[in-house]
């Protein structure tokens, strides 16, 4: 049998059912692989592991008794240091917040617990998840690239996505306001999946600074361990009206012929050439699977939407520190950013959401064309962990956020081995036909075997 800390999720649940691994024994390794990598990566931000061991212990006592209390029964999780973990310290990423501890699960969270899960702590973010590239904190530190120690592993879900990627918990847990799943997926070799808006309903979360842009969403090695995950997070409540008319969902067998636009770049902002290579190869084998590929330029104003892109995060930001002492204790690159926030007006504000709305009804009419939109995930290879990306780099995942829909990172060809991600959006509500799509790439192409080289 592999290391215990390399099995998925799904693999995990099996064994289990079967009698063959303990929660608790799995989790040993588990902690011993954090133990040995986290000094290097930097992937907490507050770890739990007693807390662990404890809801490991009571997970052996419900598989011994055939009565797991979920699908995610005895499985180790990672939360991302923004989602509410009850009796955890809940930091965002900023010493503003060192001091905060949250008095109750988010919902996802609460959710995940009432499933089993194993949770092993909170995982680091850029600073009020408002990162431009890279998990870089006066709080916390640096997190770095398993693939690569010295380089970015993107942002804002950076800590999750390694520990995904290098064995500490097989699923993570995280939140995407403008690529935040997605990016650090694709820089990871993960599959990182940004939900519609309101399928995964939210209750007991930070202020939100992002209006409803941002939705929690998991990480993981494969299709089947974020089906696993989503499947456990999903759902209505009525504390979030948002969340209502999404049904719970699965993996369907059999994908028909799809009519996918290939969107290789925007307007005119660069992509890296591995990255245009990589991504072009993976269109390729789309086609090979008998969809049909139509390379195209975007199907909504880019302009329009740079134009207003900057505008509710500074809002979101100025208003979230109105009344706090933040001099000389947050990252110097959000000091311009509350600068602009309290310069804009509610004029401002409500002429970006129009823009939103108008840029949502462009894609809706892209859609009665094409079943799905592909495009790189991100622009630019990873670069070093210390700096902030070029501003290409998030070319591609904004548009998604703030139109409300679905889009998945799939891992395409990496390039010197480092990874590189390609990304499928679909209409809103279409979810489970999206990672289906997903899992039908993964089995033809698959890419779960390939491991960062940290012993």
């Amino acid at each position: 049998m592999e290391e215990l800390w390399k099995l998925s999720a799904i693999e995990l649940r099996g064994a289990y059912s079967e009698g063959r691994l303990r929660p608790s024994t799995v989790l040993e390794e588990v902690l011993m692989r954090a133990e040995a990598v986290d000094p290097v990566l930097n992937i907490f931000a507050t770890r739990d592991f007693e807390g662990a061991r404890q809801a490991a212990r009571e997970s052996d006592a419900r598989y011994a008794a055939k009565a797991p209390a979920g699908a995610l029964d005895g499985i180790p999780v990672t939360i991302k240091d923004n989602i509410p973990v009850k009796g955890l310290r809940c930091a965002w990423g900023s010493k503003l917040y060192l001091d905060q501890i949250a008095e109750a699960d988010e919902l996802p969270v609460a959710r995940m617990r009432r499933q089993g899960a194993v949770i092993l702590g909170k995982t680091n973010v850029s600073e009020f998840t408002l990162g431009r590239g890279n998990v870089d904190t006066l709080a916390f530190g640096t997190t770095r690239n398993p693939w690569n120690t010295e380089l970015t592993s993107g942002s804002s879900t950076g800590g999750g996505a390694v520990a995904a990627a290098s064995g500490v918990g097989p699923i993570a847990l995280g939140t995407d306001g403008g690529g935040s799943i997605r990016r650090p997926a694709g820089y990871n070799n993960l599959v990182g999946l940004k939900p519609s808006v309101g399928r995964v309903a939210r209750c007991d979360s930070l202020p939100a600074i992002l209006h409803d842009f941002e939705v929690v969403g998991p990480l993981a090695r494969s299709v089947d361990d974020v089906a696993l995950a989503l499947s456990a997070i999903e759902g209505p409540d009525p504390r979030d009206r948002s969340s209502f008319g999404f049904a719970h969902g699965n993996l369907q067998e059999t994908i028909r012929p799809l009519r996918i636009l290939y969107v290789p770049q925007l307007a005119d902002m660069p992509v890296e050439t591995q990255i245009a290579t990589s991504c072009a190869a993976a269109a390729t084998n789309l086609v090979s699977l008998g969809h049909e590929v139509e390379v195209g330029t975007a199907p909504f104003d880019v302009a329009l939407f740079e134009k207003h892109w900057p505008l509710v995060s500074s809002s979101g930001l100025a208003w979230l520190l109105r009344e706090t002492d933040w001099q000389d204790r947050i990252g110097q690159a959000y000091v311009s950013m509350i600068e602009r926030g309290r310069s804009l007006s509610a004029i401002d504000y409500v002429d970006t959401l129009d823009a939103y709305r108008l840029i949502y009804r462009q894609i809706v009419s892209c859609f009665e064309t094409y079943d799905l939109i592909m495009t790189p995930t991100s622009g630019a290879m990873p670069w070093s962990a210390r700096e902030f990306g070029p501003p290409y780099h998030r070319a591609f995942t904004g548009f998604v956020n703030v139109t409300g829909l679905p889009a998945v990172s799939i891992p395409a060809e990496p390039s010197e081995d480092l990874p590189i991600g390609f990304q499928l959006v679909a209409p809103f509500g279409q979810d489970w036909p999206l990672l289906s799509m997903a899992k039908s790439y993964e089995t033809a192409f698959p890419w779960a075997r390939r491991r960062p080289n940290l012993g």
